[in-house]
């Protein structure tokens, strides 16, 4: 299988991992000297730790001496020293081509200084997997509204692309609709407003028919129901491929086999810790993701604990593919404790999308502001056009609910539109939420 997908960097996709191990510890090595020298954050967190960055000579050096880094470090420093780019900037400000944001889901937006020629990094890491699809020059894809983490335009027209430019906001399904069968788009990045927005058309428009010409739409932000995504899948035809965030440190796509997360090893040194200490796990079993950015010359997150739970597989992809995949099990944190026992969101989510009225799989947990919970409370977004007697469904989620998970439950319930208004952005819907 692995001949039969062409690729767009072979040398580097394909390397051996004895390759990647080398350009991964030279480029490791550099970052600690580099650091250092032009860093104040990281020399002020390393020197309370006694690094020195001469005794940093190998990978295993690296994660044994380096300490680790969060977020909340870097708010830290920003406070203190009023220090906008939180002791991260690594040169002269003049040097800098862009200056982004994160979108601020779990804390305070984070400014993403960048250095470029031709196109943005979080654009230039996603090329491999653009073309490996099956995206090709001459294809036809359509504009992401915004530049909330930098353009698409110049890469598309790198890899030889066709942009086209179409209102695609909220509001405007019906006129991408028409934007896609008049210029027969083969690609689109999706978010899941989106999706709904296109869901509410189905009755007067075949989406099958509309998007004959898609190769594949490209999905992240809020998560994708399983539901949902057989519809997408299956009714409309339309191939979607997921990516999420490699430790905020850019990317990582489905390959063509849908087996995991693409790391590009050449782009971060990922490790996995235990959620509760620096003790590396093995691969195959899950822990926190803990990235290096190894190819940002800015503001590179070093060891940042990502508060992503994953598993990593080093194995190659079923297409030859060499570098890292992840699968994520979800968020340190995420389990909400009620009445003395954890509930999970994949267990409320699995629950809530199995009713036909809620297969979109909107809800939020609302956790107390203090103290624990008794009674698990929950909004939950449903259909109109689907759903006959809310008072009905309200009474039957609630009794599936509490009776697969063993503890109270309240439920509030919301039409699609009205419980969207609690997502923290466009394409960010958090699942919990504190009262």
């Amino acid at each position: 299988m692995a001949d039969s997908f062409e690729v767009l960097e072979p040398g580097l996709e394909r390397a051996s991992r004895e390759e990647i191990h080398a350009l991964q510890e030279a480029a490791v090595i550099d970052l600690v000297h580099r650091a250092w020298d032009h860093s104040a954050l990281y020399r002020e967190l390393w020197g309370k730790a006694g690094v020195d960055p001469d005794k940093i000579n190998s990978l295993a050096d690296f994660s044994a001496q380096i300490p680790t880094l969060t977020k909340a470090d870097i708010i830290s420093y920003r406070v203190r020293t009023g220090d906008q780019y939180g002791g991260l900037l690594m040169v002269d400000p003049s040097e800098l081509t862009s200056v982004t944001s994160t979108s601020g889901t779990t804390s305070a937006p984070e400014l993403l200084p960048e250095i470029w020629n031709t196109t943005p990094p979080l654009a230039t890491c996603s090329a491999r997997d653009l073309y490996v699809h099956g995206l090709r020059p001459g294809d036809r894809v359509l504009v992401p509204v915004g530049v909330f983490r930098n353009t698409f335009d110049d890469l598309y027209r790198l890899l030889g692309l066709v942009p086209v430019y179409a209102d695609s906001w909220l509001g405007q399904g019906e006129g991408m609709l028409r934007a896609i069968k008049k210029h027969k788009v083969a690609y689109l990045q999706a978010h899941l407003p989106a999706i709904m927005e296109f869901e509410k058309l189905e009755e007067h428009h075949d989406l099958r028919e509309a998007f004959a010409s898609i190769k594949f739409i490209s999905y992240a932000g809020m998560p994708m129901g399983e539901a949902l995504k057989r519809k997408v899948n299956e009714e409309w035809g339309v191939k979607v491929v997921t990516y999420t965030s490699a430790g905020d440190t850019g990317t990582a796509w489905e390959g063509p086999g849908l087996d995991g997360y693409q790391l590009w090893e050449d782009t971060v040194f990922p490790e996995v810790l235990a959620p509760d200490s620096n003790d590396a796990v093995a691969d195959g079993e899950v822990g926190e993701l803990v990235a290096t950015d190894i190819d940002n010359r800015a503001t590179p997150y070093i060891r940042f604990r990502s508060g992503d739970l994953v598993r990593v597989s080093r194995e190659p992809s079923s297409i030859g593919r060499t570098h890292a995949r992840m699968w994520v099990s979800g968020r340190a944190g995420d389990e909400t404790i009620v009445a003395g026992k954890a509930i999970a969101v994949a267990d409320v989510w699995a629950i809530v999308e199995a009713e036909p009225e809620l297969s979109d799989g909107m809800f939020q947990i609302i956790r107390a502001a203090e103290g624990g919970m008794q009674r698990l409370r929950l909004r939950i977004g449903y259909a109109p056009e689907r759903t006959s007697d809310v008072g009905e469904l309200e009474d039957r989620i609630t009794k599936n609910l509490a009776s697969q998970l063993g503890v109270g439950v309240d439920a509030a319930m919301l039409t699609l539109e009205d419980i969207l208004k609690f997502s923290s952005s466009v394409a960010k819907f958090p699942r919990t939420v504190k009262e």
